[in-house]
């Protein structure tokens, strides 16, 4: 019998009133993550991946301008249906986010410490003297020198590497069974990078803890992740294990960002391959194949008809009317 999933999301829809009318940011979007698991969630910019995230914690204010549909299941609990009380309960204990700028998600007047606390005594049913001390072991935890001092010191005064330890300090102070990372390493060298990224897996085989990480890097994606789903467009247009992913992708989109990637095997001079045209805006959605207006193999019926997300085998998943025809050629690892 199959395990049943640390999160499960089905017919996601999320939607914006605008000045413009209504738009569609995530169109019918199903996914799970199970226990352990690092989940990839790629596409371009624009492409609904952190609305996805933030739908599933319900992080849009509270003004009536967003409505989202569909079932997001977080051990036998819809999220979607829960009161914000109940939802309070879970956002930072059981799910943390840890957001891509930390300088504009750490509050700039008060002490890291404050922050990391704030936290954990919402969560956790202690005192200030026991949080702060909490907060000084997630900093040293998370590989911040001199963590007694740094406690007492605002954002403006860490690095940016530091600052981005705090948010993964504060994001797993609570212990969370899910983590969203959404472009955590985003702006960071890469000796930063891949600490940090090094310090997510640990935590992650130390607490057993399922990841979503959001981010535009393909090669970050082939090193931690277990399952990619990319996303174009408000929709996931690809599903699979990251090996079979980057072994034999099947849509064009997503051939088109591993070919965008710079090869070191590539001559000198010769000019990097793109993907031509933009994201369309979510008031000119396509009729049919939403990638059809930039898709080399698009024909009349993908003009006219959108596919749907089709199994290919167990764990693969396309949505593509073309899906045979698509190779990324040469050696297809060659791009990470």
């Amino acid at each position: 019998m199959e395990e049943r999933p640390l999160l499960q999301v089905e017919h996601l829809q999320t939607h914006f009133a605008t000045e413009q009318g209504n738009v569609t940011a995530v169109a019918g979007v199903s996914f799970h993550v199970h226990a352990g698991e690092t989940v990839g969630l790629v596409g371009e910019s624009g492409c609904g991946k952190s609305v996805t995230s933030l739908s599933i914690l319900r992080l849009f204010g509270r003004n009536g301008s967003t409505t989202t549909e569909g079932s997001i299941w977080f051990e036998g609990n819809d999220l979607l249906s829960l009161s914000m009380d109940g939802l309070e309960k879970i956002r930072g204990n059981d799910i943390s986010i840890i957001f891509q700028d930390p300088m504009t998600s750490l509050n700039p007047v008060y002490t890291i410490g404050d922050q990391i606390a704030e936290a954990i005594m919402l969560h956790q049913n202690v005192n200030k003297k026991a949080a702060l001390e909490k907060a000084i072991d997630m900093l040293k935890l998370v590989g911040i020198p001199s963590p007694e001092k740094r406690v007492n010191e605002y954002p403006h005064q860490l690095s940016g590497g530091m600052r981005q330890r705090v948010m993964i300090a504060m994001g797993l102070s609570c212990q969370p069974k899910l983590l969203i990372a959404d472009e955590p390493t985003t702006a960071l060298d890469v000796t930063i990078q891949a600490q940090i990224l090094d310090l997510m897996l640990k935590l992650q085989q130390e607490r057993n803890m399922g990841i979503i990480l959001i981010t535009h890097d393909l090669g970050v994606v082939a090193e931690v992740c277990t399952r990619v789903l990319v996303m174009y467009l408000g929709q996931i247009v690809e599903e699979a294990p990251v090996r079979e992913l980057f072994k034999n992708p099947q849509h064009p989109y997503t051939v088109g960002l591993m070919r965008s990637i710079p090869n070191l095997e590539s001559k000198r001079g010769e000019p990097l391959a793109v993907i031509e045209g933009t994201v369309p805006s979510l008031h000119n959605v396509p009729a049919g194949c939403r990638f059809a207006p930039r898709c080399a193999y698009a024909d009349a019926t993908c003009l006219e008809q959108a596919p749907d997300l089709t199994a290919l085998s167990a764990d693969h998943k396309v949505r593509c009317w073309h899906h045979e025809s698509v190779s990324l050629g040469g050696d297809p690892l060659a791009v990470i």
